[in-house]
Protein backbone atom coordinates (compact mmCIF):
# COMPACT_ATOMS: atom_id res chain seq x y z
CA UNK A 1 0.00 0.00 0.00
CA UNK A 2 1.51 3.28 -1.13
CA UNK A 3 1.40 6.00 1.53
CA UNK A 4 -0.02 9.20 0.10
CA UNK A 5 2.16 12.30 -0.02
CA UNK A 6 1.32 16.00 0.11
CA UNK A 7 4.49 17.83 -0.90
CA UNK A 8 4.93 21.60 -0.94
CA UNK A 9 7.54 23.31 -3.12
CA UNK A 10 8.16 26.86 -1.90
CA UNK A 11 10.47 27.66 -4.84
CA UNK A 12 12.29 30.98 -4.20
CA UNK A 13 9.76 32.18 -1.66
CA UNK A 14 9.36 32.29 2.10
CA UNK A 15 11.35 33.47 5.08
CA UNK A 16 12.45 32.31 8.51
CA UNK A 17 9.26 33.81 9.91
CA UNK A 18 7.16 31.90 7.37
CA UNK A 19 8.39 28.62 8.86
CA UNK A 20 5.85 29.17 11.62
CA UNK A 21 3.41 27.38 9.33
CA UNK A 22 5.19 24.14 10.23
CA UNK A 23 3.82 24.51 13.76
CA UNK A 24 0.35 25.18 12.34
CA UNK A 25 0.50 22.10 10.13
CA UNK A 26 1.80 19.96 12.97
CA UNK A 27 -1.05 21.02 15.21
CA UNK A 28 -3.68 20.52 12.52
CA UNK A 29 -2.39 17.23 11.11
CA UNK A 30 -0.67 15.46 13.97
CA UNK A 31 -2.63 12.29 13.23
CA UNK A 32 -2.59 12.54 9.44
CA UNK A 33 -2.49 9.26 7.57
CA UNK A 34 -0.67 10.82 4.64
CA UNK A 35 2.91 12.04 4.57
CA UNK A 36 3.49 15.80 4.63
CA UNK A 37 6.57 17.37 3.07
CA UNK A 38 7.77 20.95 2.74
CA UNK A 39 10.65 21.94 0.45
CA UNK A 40 11.81 25.47 1.35
CA UNK A 41 14.81 27.29 -0.15
CA UNK A 42 18.18 25.84 0.88
CA UNK A 43 19.02 28.52 3.52
CA UNK A 44 15.93 27.51 5.46
CA UNK A 45 16.54 23.74 5.52
CA UNK A 46 18.16 23.62 8.96
CA UNK A 47 15.69 25.92 10.79
CA UNK A 48 12.83 24.13 9.05
CA UNK A 49 14.13 20.74 10.14
CA UNK A 50 14.58 22.00 13.71
CA UNK A 51 11.01 23.27 13.80
CA UNK A 52 9.66 20.04 12.30
CA UNK A 53 11.75 17.72 14.46
CA UNK A 54 8.93 16.40 16.63
CA UNK A 55 5.99 16.66 14.25
CA UNK A 56 4.52 15.02 11.14
CA UNK A 57 6.14 17.41 8.62
CA UNK A 58 9.20 16.18 6.70
CA UNK A 59 11.62 18.58 5.03
CA UNK A 60 13.14 18.36 1.56
CA UNK A 61 15.34 20.38 -0.78
CA UNK A 62 14.50 21.75 -4.22
CA UNK A 63 17.53 20.46 -6.12
CA UNK A 64 21.04 19.11 -5.64
CA UNK A 65 24.25 18.74 -7.61
CA UNK A 66 25.06 15.35 -9.08
CA UNK A 67 28.62 15.45 -7.71
CA UNK A 68 29.43 14.62 -4.10
CA UNK A 69 31.85 17.58 -3.81
CA UNK A 70 34.00 19.86 -5.92
CA UNK A 71 34.41 23.25 -7.55
CA UNK A 72 30.72 24.02 -7.99
CA UNK A 73 30.25 27.47 -6.48
CA UNK A 74 26.71 28.06 -5.28
CA UNK A 75 25.62 24.42 -5.51
CA UNK A 76 24.85 21.95 -2.75
CA UNK A 77 25.41 18.21 -2.78
CA UNK A 78 22.89 15.59 -1.77
CA UNK A 79 25.02 14.57 1.20
CA UNK A 80 24.98 18.18 2.45
CA UNK A 81 21.19 18.16 2.21
CA UNK A 82 21.06 14.90 4.14
CA UNK A 83 23.25 16.40 6.87
CA UNK A 84 20.61 19.06 7.51
CA UNK A 85 18.15 16.30 8.41
CA UNK A 86 16.14 16.70 5.22
CA UNK A 87 14.79 13.48 3.75
CA UNK A 88 13.78 14.35 0.17
CA UNK A 89 15.08 16.27 -2.83
CA UNK A 90 13.17 17.51 -5.86
CA UNK A 91 14.99 17.03 -9.17
CA UNK A 92 14.05 17.86 -12.74
CA UNK A 93 11.44 20.49 -12.01
CA UNK A 94 10.40 22.17 -15.26
CA UNK A 95 11.79 25.47 -14.02
CA UNK A 96 15.20 23.81 -13.67
CA UNK A 97 14.89 22.04 -17.01
CA UNK A 98 13.92 25.27 -18.77
CA UNK A 99 15.95 27.95 -16.97
CA UNK A 100 19.11 25.89 -16.46
CA UNK A 101 18.85 23.55 -19.44
CA UNK A 102 18.86 20.41 -17.32
CA UNK A 103 18.63 17.29 -19.47
CA UNK A 104 17.06 13.95 -18.60
CA UNK A 105 20.56 12.52 -18.10
CA UNK A 106 21.45 15.30 -15.66
CA UNK A 107 18.17 14.82 -13.80
CA UNK A 108 18.86 11.10 -13.53
CA UNK A 109 22.34 11.79 -12.18
CA UNK A 110 20.93 14.16 -9.56
CA UNK A 111 18.26 11.65 -8.59
CA UNK A 112 20.87 8.93 -8.19
CA UNK A 113 23.05 11.24 -6.11
CA UNK A 114 20.10 11.93 -3.85
CA UNK A 115 19.33 8.23 -3.47
CA UNK A 116 22.98 7.44 -2.74
CA UNK A 117 22.87 10.03 0.06
CA UNK A 118 19.81 8.38 1.58
CA UNK A 119 17.29 10.88 0.23
CA UNK A 120 14.03 10.20 -1.58
CA UNK A 121 14.31 11.67 -5.07
CA UNK A 122 11.17 13.37 -6.40
CA UNK A 123 11.60 13.29 -10.18
CA UNK A 124 9.48 15.86 -12.01
CA UNK A 125 8.33 15.64 -15.60
CA UNK A 126 5.69 17.21 -17.81
CA UNK A 127 4.86 18.57 -21.22
CA UNK A 128 4.56 22.11 -22.56
CA UNK A 129 1.31 23.52 -23.91
CA UNK A 130 2.65 23.26 -27.45
CA UNK A 131 3.46 19.59 -26.93
CA UNK A 132 0.04 18.94 -25.41
CA UNK A 133 -1.77 20.65 -28.29
CA UNK A 134 0.34 18.78 -30.84
CA UNK A 135 -0.68 15.44 -29.33
CA UNK A 136 2.86 14.79 -28.11
CA UNK A 137 2.24 14.83 -24.36
CA UNK A 138 2.50 11.09 -23.76
CA UNK A 139 5.62 10.50 -25.90
CA UNK A 140 7.35 13.45 -24.20
CA UNK A 141 6.46 12.24 -20.72
CA UNK A 142 7.42 8.65 -21.47
CA UNK A 143 10.84 9.77 -22.76
CA UNK A 144 11.42 11.97 -19.71
CA UNK A 145 10.55 9.12 -17.38
CA UNK A 146 12.84 6.65 -19.13
CA UNK A 147 15.72 9.13 -19.20
CA UNK A 148 15.30 10.58 -15.72
CA UNK A 149 14.65 7.58 -13.42
CA UNK A 150 17.74 5.80 -12.10
CA UNK A 151 17.94 2.06 -12.66
CA UNK A 152 17.19 0.08 -9.54
CA UNK A 153 14.92 2.71 -8.01
CA UNK A 154 12.23 1.54 -5.60
CA UNK A 155 9.20 2.97 -3.87
CA UNK A 156 11.45 3.70 -0.89
CA UNK A 157 13.77 6.10 -2.75
CA UNK A 158 11.75 7.41 -5.71
CA UNK A 159 8.64 9.54 -6.19
CA UNK A 160 7.52 10.71 -9.64
CA UNK A 161 5.64 13.99 -10.03
CA UNK A 162 3.69 14.79 -13.19
CA UNK A 163 3.54 18.55 -13.64
CA UNK A 164 2.27 19.81 -17.01
CA UNK A 165 4.35 22.93 -17.57
CA UNK A 166 1.40 24.95 -18.81
CA UNK A 167 -0.54 24.29 -15.60
CA UNK A 168 2.13 25.43 -13.13
CA UNK A 169 1.03 28.65 -11.47
CA UNK A 170 -1.54 29.42 -14.19
CA UNK A 171 -4.74 28.25 -12.53
CA UNK A 172 -5.32 25.89 -15.47
CA UNK A 173 -5.21 22.12 -15.13
CA UNK A 174 -5.72 19.21 -17.52
CA UNK A 175 -9.07 17.46 -17.48
CA UNK A 176 -9.46 14.68 -14.95
CA UNK A 177 -9.41 12.21 -17.85
CA UNK A 178 -6.10 13.63 -19.09
CA UNK A 179 -4.53 13.40 -15.64
CA UNK A 180 -5.77 9.83 -15.27
CA UNK A 181 -4.38 8.90 -18.70
CA UNK A 182 -0.92 10.26 -17.89
CA UNK A 183 -0.78 8.58 -14.48
CA UNK A 184 -1.89 5.24 -15.95
CA UNK A 185 0.84 5.55 -18.58
CA UNK A 186 3.44 6.41 -15.95
CA UNK A 187 2.44 3.43 -13.82
CA UNK A 188 2.72 1.04 -16.75
CA UNK A 189 6.09 2.46 -17.79
CA UNK A 190 7.43 2.34 -14.23
CA UNK A 191 6.58 -1.35 -14.09
CA UNK A 192 8.37 -1.85 -17.40
CA UNK A 193 11.43 0.03 -16.12
CA UNK A 194 11.58 -1.26 -12.54
CA UNK A 195 9.58 -4.48 -12.53
CA UNK A 196 7.42 -5.10 -9.46
CA UNK A 197 9.05 -2.12 -7.72
CA UNK A 198 7.21 0.11 -10.19
CA UNK A 199 3.98 -0.66 -8.35
CA UNK A 200 5.36 0.91 -5.18
CA UNK A 201 6.55 4.25 -6.61
CA UNK A 202 4.21 7.08 -5.66
CA UNK A 203 2.86 9.25 -8.46
CA UNK A 204 2.05 12.86 -7.63
CA UNK A 205 0.13 15.39 -9.69
CA UNK A 206 1.32 19.01 -9.67
CA UNK A 207 0.16 22.16 -11.41
CA UNK A 208 -2.37 24.60 -9.92
CA UNK A 209 -3.51 22.17 -7.21
CA UNK A 210 -5.84 24.07 -4.90
CA UNK A 211 -8.33 23.29 -2.13
CA UNK A 212 -11.14 23.61 -4.67
CA UNK A 213 -9.87 20.90 -7.05
CA UNK A 214 -7.82 18.66 -4.76
CA UNK A 215 -10.56 16.15 -3.91
CA UNK A 216 -11.37 15.51 -7.58
CA UNK A 217 -7.70 15.02 -8.44
CA UNK A 218 -7.06 12.69 -5.50
CA UNK A 219 -10.05 10.53 -6.46
CA UNK A 220 -8.31 9.48 -9.68
CA UNK A 221 -6.55 6.11 -9.98
CA UNK A 222 -2.78 6.15 -9.49
CA UNK A 223 -2.74 9.66 -8.05
CA UNK A 224 -0.91 9.18 -4.76
CA UNK A 225 -0.75 12.83 -3.77
CA UNK A 226 0.35 16.21 -5.03
CA UNK A 227 3.37 18.44 -5.51
CA UNK A 228 1.98 21.85 -4.62
CA UNK A 229 3.54 25.21 -5.43
CA UNK A 230 1.92 28.50 -4.43
CA UNK A 231 -0.78 26.88 -2.32
CA UNK A 232 1.90 25.41 -0.02
CA UNK A 233 3.15 28.80 1.14
CA UNK A 234 0.41 29.29 3.72
CA UNK A 235 -1.09 26.77 6.10
CA UNK A 236 -4.57 28.10 5.34
CA UNK A 237 -4.16 26.99 1.71
CA UNK A 238 -2.06 23.85 2.15
CA UNK A 239 -4.01 22.39 5.06
CA UNK A 240 -7.26 21.80 3.10
CA UNK A 241 -5.24 20.00 0.41
CA UNK A 242 -3.73 17.74 3.07
CA UNK A 243 -7.20 17.10 4.45
CA UNK A 244 -8.53 16.22 1.00
CA UNK A 245 -5.66 13.78 0.46
CA UNK A 246 -6.16 12.21 3.86
CA UNK A 247 -9.84 11.70 3.09
CA UNK A 248 -9.27 10.21 -0.37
Amino acid sequence: MRRKLAAGNWKMNGSIAALEMIDQLSQAHGDAGCEILLCPPAPFLIPAREKASSGPVAIGAQTCHAATAGAHTGDISASMIAETGATHVIVGHSERRESYGETDAEVQAKAKAGQNAGLVAIVCLGESLEQREAGEALPVIKAQLKGSVPAGSTGADLVVAYEPIWAIGTGKIPTMAEIAQVHATLRADLKDLLGDAGNDVRLLYGGSVKPGNAADIFALPDVDGALVGGASLKAADFSPIIQALDAS
